[in-house]
C-alpha cells in the first residue's frame, strides 16, 4: 500500500525506498514456510530474479539498458516458474487435454497483443515477442496443472499467472502504445497480487 501510494502521490522517494522491500518480504514468508511440497527452491529463485526485474526498472529512466535488464529478469522468473509447474506429477488428467480451447485463446490473446504493439516495438521487437511466448506459456502451464492439485492450490495458481499477465500486458501498453492515467498503480496492483497468488498457491498444495 506504501508503494501505491507513492506511485499515485508521485512520492518518488517512497517508491524508490519501498518497491525492493515487496519480493524480499514475500521470499521471506515463502522461505520459513515449512511444507513437503518439492519445488520450493525454484520458486524462490523465480522471486529473486523478480526482485532484479523490479531493481533493474526503477533505474529505467536512466537508460534504456536497465528495460532490458528488468526484461531478463521477469522472462528468469517465468521460466522458473514454468519448470515449478511442469514438475509437478499426478495422475489426474491436464487441463488443456480435457479443454483444447483454453490454448487457443491464450495463443490468441499473446498474437493479438504483439500484433497491436509490434509496430510500436521498434529494436525491442524481438525481446518482446520471446517474452510475450514465456509469458503465455507460464499461464499455460498454470492451466496445465489446475486439475493435478487441489482446488485452492489451482485456483491461486491460475490467478498468479493471469495477474501476471495482465500485469506485463499493461506495462507493455503503457510504454510502447499508449500511456494511461494511473499505469503504474494498476501495474503494481496486479503484479504484487500475481507474486502473491503463487506462493500462496504453493502454501495451500501442502494442504492437500
Amino acid at each position: 500500500m506504501l508503494d501505491i501510494v507513492g506511485i499515485a502521490a508521485n512520492i518518488e522517494i517512497l517508491h524508490f525506498v519501498v518497491k525492493p522491500l515487496l519480493i524480499p518480504a514475500l521470499w521471506l514468508m515463502l522461505y520459513f514456510t515449512k511444507s513437503t511440497v518439492p519445488g520450493k527452491n525454484l520458486l524462490l529463485t523465480g522471486l529473486f530474479f523478480s526482485w532484479l526485474g523490479d531493481v533493474f526498472l526503477l533505474f529505467e529512466y536512466k537508460h534504456a539498458l536497465f528495460f532490458i535488464f528488468g526484461l531478463v529478469s521477469f522472462l528468469t522468473t517465468h521460466v522458473f516458474y514454468i519448470v515449478y509447474f511442469l514438475r509437478i506429477k499426478s495422475a489426474h488428467p491436464s487441463l488443456l487435454k480435457k479443454q483444447p480451447v483454453l490454448i487457443a485463446l491464450v495463443l490468441a490473446y499473446g498474437i493479438t497483443l504483439v500484433w497491436q504493439l509490434y509496430p510500436h516495438l521498434g529494436d525491442l521487437k524481438l525481446p518482446v515477442m520471446v517474452y510475450a511466448t514465456i509469458i503465455c506459456s507460464m499461464l499455460l502451464c498454470s492451466l496445465h496443472i489446475f486439475l493435478k492439485v487441489n482446488k485452492k492450490a489451482a485456483v491461486f495458481y491460475l490467478l498468479g499467472a493471469a495477474a501476471f499477465v495482465v500485469s506485463d500486458s499493461l506495462l507493455a501498453i503503457n510504454k510502447f502504445y499508449q500511456p494511461f492515467a494511473y499505469a503504474g498503480v494498476f501495474i503494481m496492483l496486479t503484479y504484487c497480487a500475481a507474486q502473491f497468488f503463487i506462493v500462496s498457491g504453493y502454501i495451500q498444495q501442502d494442504k492437500s
